[in-house]
């Protein structure tokens, strides 16, 4: 049985009349990448400010091992790394200042042993110069410097809110190595992302949120399983039988549609065998599809 991390119970967060989140509930595991998905604006980012108490959330609770993580817990809070979306540094220090500065933070945890090898292992890999000044640094830079400070302690949670924007595709590929390498010690990262690529790449599982709300969750195999395909067939009455089967059409040009199908091919080509098929082709979705597939089958007023 796998060994619970974090857990959140029905968080919910208003901002005035604008939802942020509502109900939001989910599990997190010991030793696994899960991926928490959606476009900007879905409430991924209150999700996870929640958590860090940075906002305060109307209701619900965040539990952290087994126990309510509030703001004041700083022991607790030295067992997490965290990475916003956006890094905001003291802009006259220098790379290695800040990195001096972050490590006198952590000198009474047991996890400051090792704390300056890490972060000198992490610059290494990650190429950066510690002698340049922040306000002189790139985007990609300053989102390395955040990569650093939330994996310099040796966190067994890291909370990483769009972690690889600004980052070029080498450094990327460096990255999911890291983050492979804390799984495979037993770590845990909460991975907060609106690009779909990326959670194939190195998600155990996935959690879809619209609107404020956890639409679905699942093992990335589950998300993206085979009953969902998209069929392309070419007939002689294509809108008789696109009413006959019950489907949207995605698409049509002249006698040939495509439409996303839920039932199994054996269901599929039975209801098929009553037209004139002349040509089909039946592709397994990919996870961007069913990402999108998930998206317009559930509106925001279906849950209000």
């Amino acid at each position: 049985m796998s060994e619970t991390i974090l857990e959140i119970k029905n968080l919910t967060k208003y901002y005035g009349k604008v939802k942020g989140v509502e109900n939001l509930s989910l599990t997190l595991n010991k030793g696994e990448i899960f991926g928490f998905i959606g476009p900007n604006g879905a409430g991924k980012s209150t999700t996870i400010r929640s958590i860090m108490n940075l906002i305060n959330k109307d209701s619900g609770s965040v539990m952290f091992r087994g126990k309510e993580l509030v703001r004041d817990d700083t022991e607790a809070k030295s067992r997490i790394g965290y990475l916003p979306s956006e890094v905001f540094l003291y802009d006259d220090l220098t790379v290695k200042g800040i990195f001096d500065h972050h490590e006198s933070f952590y000198r009474q945890y047991e996890c400051s042993a090792g704390i300056h090898a890490k972060r000198q292992e992490l610059v290494s890999r990650l190429k950066l110069d510690e002698t340049r000044k922040i306000e002189d640094l790139s985007l990609g830079n300053l989102k390395k410097v955040g990569i650093v400070l939330a994996l310099m302690h040796e966190p067994e949670l890291i909370i990483m809110d769009e972690p690889t924007s600004g980052l070029d595709p080498i450094m990327q590929n460096v990255f999911y190595e890291l983050l492979k390498e804390e799984r495979e010690k037993g770590n845990t990262v909460f991975y907060s992302t609106h690009i779909l690529s990326e959670v194939s790449k190195i998600c155990d599982r996935v959690g879809i949120i619209r609107s404020g709300e956890l639409i679905r969750a699942g093992q990335v195999d589950e998300i993206s399983d085979k009953q969902l395909t998209f069929v392309t067939v070419t007939a002689d009455d294509v809108d008789a039988l696109a009413a006959e089967l019950g489907v949207k059409v995605l698409s049509k040009e002249g006698d040939t549609v495509r439409f996303a199908n839920t039932v199994s091919d054996d269901e599929l080509i039975k209801k098929l065998a009553n037209f004139r098929i002349r040509k089909i082709l039946i592709e397994e979705a990919t996870l961007e599809e069913m990402f999108m597939h998930y998206y317009e089958e559930v509106t925001p007023d279906d849950k209000t």
